[in-house]
């Protein structure tokens, strides 16, 4: 059995935590990361038969059943995943009924996963059937885009078309658009209903005055998409209160589409 520790998929879990709490993206015990393992691989490092515990999920995933998840810790500081990662994370694995959570290793305080598990598990099952390449999700709270809900319309339309408009790189990155949900109780079955439903045709979703959840297949793409949204609302908080002389128009976004083989989500340009 290899050593778990040195599992690319713990390594870069604990790198990139780290870099969203150094971004400012996940204060305190802020944020929260799921990714869908490979059994094979994970295989390598685990004894798949032994259970630590098992812990209810409070939310029925049958079309995930047997999946593995690596897990970010309710109530965990992403700043400490990269010196205690067998606390501050988990590997779980859902039982045939989709709504028990099987412990392979991890917490080792006794804790849990986080309480967004269900909103996590539901983006999961929404986004695999659109790409079953998609095993990210990411959830944080950059601080420009939250910013930016307080004084944008949340009109998703209305706001992807900004976030296009401030840097070229972000219509090359999210055609698909931004999703927005309005304000909501976090850690709900409810948020994570409405942010899979978001999720079927869009890899980004912004929860208003909290933050924003990212999908890809691997977690330098869920972050670096974060990363490009959260750069163009950096330059909308800095700008939107000045006259504007000028900003990429639709012609332009056009013009980059077609030069990068991208097709903008219908009716967002005009």
């Amino acid at each position: 059995m290899r050593e778990i520790l040195n599992a690319p998929f713990l390594v870069e879990m604990m790198r990139t935590t780290a870099n969203m709490y150094r971004l400012g993206w996940d204060e305190r015990n802020g944020g929260n990361i799921s990714l869908l393992l490979d059994e094979a691989e994970l295989g390598e490092y685990l004894d798949l038969d032994h259970v630590l515990r098992e812990i209810p999920t409070g939310f029925q995933a049958p079309a995930l059943a047997g999946r593995c998840f690596l897990v970010t810790g309710t109530g965990k500081y992403f700043k400490n995943v990269q010196y205690d990662p067998e606390n501050s994370l988990g590997i779980l694995r859902l039982k045939e009924d989709g709504a028990t959570a099987q412990l392979l290793w991890g917490f080792s305080d006794g804790g849990t996963f986080t309480s967004e598990l269900p909103t996590h598990l539901m983006s999961h099952a929404a986004r695999l059937e659109v790409d079953p390449r998609q095993r990210v999700v990411l959830h944080c709270h950059p601080l420009n885009l939250v910013a930016m809900t307080f004084v944008h319309d949340l009109d998703q339309r209305a706001f992807t078309r900004t976030l296009w408009q401030m840097c070229t790189e972000c219509i090359m990155f999210f055609p698909d658009g931004v999703g927005v949900l309005p304000w909501m109780v976090c850690g709900t079955n409810e948020i994570g209903r409405a942010t899979a439903e978001k999720m079927r045709d869009t890899r980004l979703v912004v929860w208003a005055h909290h933050g924003i959840y990212g999908v890809g297949a691997s977690l330098d793409e869920a972050f670096g998409l974060v990363e490009t949204a959260e750069k163009g609302a950096q330059i909308y908080m800095k700008i939107a209160h000045l006259p504007w002389k000028q900003f990429i128009t639709d012609g332009q976004l056009r013009q980059v589409a077609a030069r990068f083989g991208l097709t903008p989500r219908a009716g967002y340009l005009d």
